[in-house]
């Protein structure tokens, strides 16, 4: 049987699913412990039968923040292709997701140049993949999505409506400077980029946690992992730099300045709708929403600019 102190780490259900999934008994299910509480979801390890497997449990709240039903046509989309954790079982229902763990395995160090590059070069190879799915993830609808969530209480920043507007000027600039849309994870932060070793000492990385991803611009994703790793303006342009060894166009370069902004805008109301939930967030909430405004304010200067070259 297991031990008590594990009983309550995982309710009956989440071991009922372990066990029909695995097809095992319970007393195959040992070994429980908190993997991490993340921003959407609760993850714990156990082993079953001599292996370690990872348990994702949605947290409060998340059934108006995710389709798993989306989530489970992504998964469908990259399955056999290496890219992820292997994943063994997932429901679309419920939420719960069972993968196995990955050994040996360190996230992204945001501040490591050299892992920055090499998980940059790894998001290009994924994004020139060119992978589709049948549902897009709207930047600005979820924006609006997370606004409806929060009722009828106000933002808590004084100026938000200003700093709305300043970023939704942006929209028309970037509409019409996407070049395609792909399979673009969203949520391509550095957390999610594990660098796993293999028998031989080597590393190889795999993006996890898919549930936000849909299609979009995949400069997108350059912009969620400088926001989310809180980098300044320089280590923006580093980030920038190792996406685009060959170079980037200053047209790109502003517009992946306004997805920081968009983004900015984007999780800082999501973190307002956790908080309403009891999850605060608001430090990260509070950095988010300078984005919004520092980085509307940089695209801005840029575009003008663009068009005092173009004009002159």
């Amino acid at each position: 049987m297991l031990k008590l102190k594990q009983d309550k780490l995982l309710d009956e259900e989440a071991l009922t699913v372990i066990c029909e999934a695995l097809h095992v008994n319970n007393q195959d299910i040992t070994d429980i412990d908190i993997m991490k509480k993340g921003m959407t979801n609760r993850s714990f390890t156990f082993r079953c039968k001599g292996k370690r497997y990872m348990i994702r449990i949605s947290g409060v709240g998340t059934e108006k923040l995710i389709d798993r039903c989306q989530e489970k046509e992504v998964y469908e989309a990259i399955r056999d292709m290496d890219i992820c954790d292997p994943v063994i079982y997932i429901d679309s229902e419920k939420g719960y997701k069972i993968s196995e763990f990955l050994e040996n395995s360190r996230v992204c160090d945001p501040m490591n140049g050299l892992d920055v590059k090499r998980s940059m070069e790894c998001l290009k190879r994924f994004h020139d993949k060119k992978l589709a799915v049948g549902h897009t993830f709207d930047l600005f609808g979820q924006i609006e999505k997370y606004e409806l969530l929060r009722g009828n209480s106000k933002s808590v920043y004084a100026d938000y409506e200003k700093t709305k507007r300043d970023v939704y000027w942006l929209k028309s600039f970037i509409d019409r400077n996407i070049e395609e849309k792909v399979l673009t994870h969203i949520d391509a932060v550095p957390d999610n980029f594990l660098f796993v070793k293999d028998e031989y000492g080597k590393e190889q990385i795999k993006l996890i946690d898919w549930e936000y991803a849909g299609m979009q611009d995949p400069h997108v994703d350059i912009a969620m992992f400088g926001i989310y790793s809180l980098y300044d303006r320089e280590h923006m342009e580093q980030l920038i730099d190792a996406y685009f060894p060959e170079g980037c166009s200053k047209r790109i370069r502003t517009k992946i300045y306004c997805y920081i902004a968009v983004g900015g805008l984007l999780w800082s109301n999501w973190c307002e709708y956790k908080e309403k939930l009891g999850n605060s967030f608001m430090e990260y909430a509070t950095h988010q929403y300078q984005y919004a405004k520092e980085y509307s304010y940089i695209a801005l200067l840029k575009l003008q600019e663009m068009e005092r070259t173009l004009h002159a």
